[in-house]
């Protein structure tokens, strides 16, 4: 089974395609997103938000 749906794919590769051109930006402060793995998060909350089919967000474990 598949654990992203086709929608969320879409959406990471619109916004590495917006990262490439160099017209992606993050967050609040509007940065210009660089990292490979930042534009991948993004369209990954993008594709969340939008309702598609995406695993949720691993939580940190707390030491005991």
């Amino acid at each position: 089974m598949a654990r992203y749906g086709k929608k969320s794919q879409e959406k990471v590769k619109k916004v590495m395609r917006e990262k490439k051109k160099g017209t992606s930006r993050s967050g609040k402060s509007g940065k210009k997103v660089t990292s490979r793995k930042q534009a991948i998060a993004i369209g990954l909350s993008e594709a969340r938000r939008a309702g598609a089919k995406v695993p949720s967000k691993k939580s940190s474990s707390k030491k005991k």
